[in-house]
């Protein structure tokens, strides 16, 4: 059987040129009225997305 992407998992992350994972920071769409407008800039902002190459290759096979 042919192996298929976790489409979860692609919509979510965003792959660079080198291959590096990237995501959004969770707790970030609501309940922002009382912080900062830099805070919730910050909380806008993609961060590296550490994952197991065993899980990596399950998820997103054709990375």
């Amino acid at each position: 059987m042919a192996q298929k992407t976790n489409k979860s998992y692609s919509k979510r992350l965003k792959i660079t040129k080198n291959g590096k994972l990237l995501s959004r920071k969770a707790g970030k769409d609501h309940f922002n009225a009382k912080k900062s407008g830099g805070k919730i800039l910050r909380g806008k902002r993609l961060r590296a997305f550490k994952m197991k190459n065993k899980d990596l290759t399950t998820f997103l096979p054709f990375k």
